[in-house]
């Protein structure tokens, strides 16, 4: 149960983190915004394509 609760307040300090970054530096998170996710497209399309390239090789 405790588990639970600490979960709760992890995600509540995490929202309000992210909140106070976004309202005291509206440009540096938006940078790092658009490079997390960039990494992670980037990321998920090289998995993609290996995955493609497995499956094609099998048949």
């Amino acid at each position: 149960m405790f588990g639970m609760n600490a979960k709760k307040v992890v995600l509540v300090l995490l929202v309000l983190f992210l909140g106070f970054w976004m309202f005291q530096d509206p440009h540096g998170f938006a940078v790092s915004a658009r490079e997390l996710f960039s990494g992670s497209w980037d990321a998920l399309t090289v998995v993609f394509r290996g995955l493609i390239r497995f499956l094609g090789e099998l048949s």
